[in-house]
């Protein structure tokens, strides 16, 4: 029958564990000199070895040739069974499954046996979490005081999730995620046991995609194995298996984002959605390989950065949004903006050293009839709304998007007050910063021909004035672009 890589390898003995030297080692010695604590309690991300440990330290107190030990043999009767696990006197309990009061119960009325072929009955409790407050509270004060041939093993993925008082009875150790380089040594172990060969691009890869798992490292592998034919794992065929961008298409985006070039990466984004690849995985994938070329000073940590942040700042703002294309695009567009920021710059020095000019934005406009400023109306600003926008997606293409559920809301003290829905409020945001800001105003001044002052509101659109009902969001959006619905 077969058996799985992940258990086929798993460790036999503590030199076996991948990565936690300092807490195998503490292990070791309570082992090695008898002074072990009646109740552990072991913490960490899933996968990296919290119930492997727990069994080795059942080896530990069982070991019929060694005694106590820190090296148990692995050749006599109970060490076997406890590999093979069917040691009468090793109970694992599934928390997730078995978490009420009658289960502990259950426990609590079997504890006092004696054990049947060890020196201690060893009981391990996985996500021990999940169980509940009544089974918490019935747990009690068997940790607190068990019977000497007892050992209590808790293993939890979510800590905080246990009661303060079962954690203050245990020896707690907390598990880290595994690092590369001992992920690399036990995967490399294994492929060359089984007689294969790995590219280092697909076990960065494989680590990438098992976040420091060691377990779901050893599943990633075994794909790779059932899919590679000539026993030979190639980058190619490992990007291919585990749906990862591929390395050269995302560099090829990089180019295009320090090109700035907005054509090229529409059409790149295009060929990856027709390619089927998801197209929020790639940006995160790009926001990794930004990371990966900062560490190795291939691309300017201020590129880098800027990719970071804009990735994981626009698919958070935009995480409900089905179509990823037009989060795509809103990334492009933020990433590719050929803004001037030295002139910025001086704008903001400027206006901070003239705080009374703060209040306005002098634009190039000539307002050679200034007595329009005072004579402009309520039903004229109103009136020239739709030739606003208009103007202004002439102006920046992005504007369209960001004001397609803008309303013209109010006019007064020469000031135009737009409105925005209440799931608009990312949109005004935008608007409210630069350069978009600078330059509505100034699209706005000129549509007007008056030097007016623009705010920004967030509230409810009254339906029954100043927009359509029934009109979709995502309909104005694929009409925007000139897209259509695959």
């Amino acid at each position: 029958m077969h058996v799985t890589l992940y258990r086929k390898y798993r460790p036999k003995d503590f030199e076996e564990i991948a990565g936690e030297q300092e807490i195998v080692q503490t292990l070791k010695n309570s082992l090695k000199s008898n002074r072990l604590a009646h109740a552990y309690l072991f913490t960490g991300p899933r996968g990296v070895g919290k119930t492997s440990i727990a069994r080795l330290m059942a080896k530990g107190v069982n070991c019929l040739t060694n005694g106590v030990t820190d090296t148990p043999c692995n050749i006599c009767e109970n060490c076997k069974e406890i590999s093979a696990g069917n040691f009468l006197d090793l109970i694992e309990i599934d928390a997730a499954s078995n978490r009420g009061i009658d289960e502990i119960r259950q426990l609590k009325e079997k504890i006092n046996y004696s054990p049947t072929k060890g020196r201690k009955k060893v009981y391990i409790i996985d996500e021990v979490h999940m169980l509940t407050k009544e089974a918490f509270n019935a747990l009690l004060k068997t940790l607190e005081e068990p019977p000497e041939h007892v050992l209590f093993i808790l293993a939890t993925t979510e800590p905080d999730k246990i009661l303060p008082t079962i954690i203050s009875r245990c020896q707690r150790y907390d598990f880290k995620s595994v690092n590369y380089r001992d992920m690399r040594e036990k995967l490399m172990y294994i492929i060359d046991n089984e007689g294969y060969k790995i590219d280092e691009p697909s076990l960065v890869a494989i680590y990438e995609a098992s976040g420091g798992s060691m377990r779901d490292s050893i599943s990633i592998l075994e794909r790779l194995m059932i899919n590679t034919e000539n026993k030979d794992i190639v980058i190619e065929k490992t990007e291919d298996v585990l749906g990862i961008t591929p390395i050269k298409i995302i560099d090829q985006f990089i180019e295009i984002i320090e090109k700035k070039n907005q054509s090229e990466g529409v059409e790149l984004l295009e060929e990856i959605w027709k390619n089927s690849i998801d197209i929020e995985i790639f940006f995160k994938d790009l926001a990794k390989r930004a990371k990966d070329r900062i560490v190795k000073i291939d691309l300017k940590t201020e590129i880098g950065l800027e990719i970071i942040d804009t990735v994981y700042d626009i698919l958070s703002k935009f995480r409900y949004e089905e179509d990823k294309r037009l989060v795509g695009y809103v990334i492009l567009n933020r990433l590719t903006e050929k803004v001037e920021k030295e002139v910025i710059v001086e704008k903001i020095i400027e206006r901070v050293q003239n705080p009374q000019e703060t209040l306005e934005i002098e634009t190039s406009i000539d307002y050679s009839e200034s007595e329009n400023i005072s004579k402009i109306s309520y039903e004229e600003v109103k009136k020239s709304w739709n030739t606003i926008i208009e103007e202004a997606k002439k102006v920046k293409m992005t504007f369209g998007a960001f004001l397609i559920k803008a309303y013209f809301k109010d006019f007064s003290n020469n000031t135009l007050v737009i409105g925005f829905a209440n799931d608009q409020s990312f949109a005004k945001n935008m608007m409210e910063t630069e350069p978009y800001r600078t330059l509505f105003l100034e699209t706005v001044r000129k549509v007007l021909k008056s030097k007016i002052m623009i705010k920004y509101e967030l509230q409810e659109v009254n339906k029954s004035k100043d927009r359509v009902e029934g009109e979709d969001f995502s309909k104005k959006i694929i009409d925007f672009f000139g897209g259509e619905i695959i």
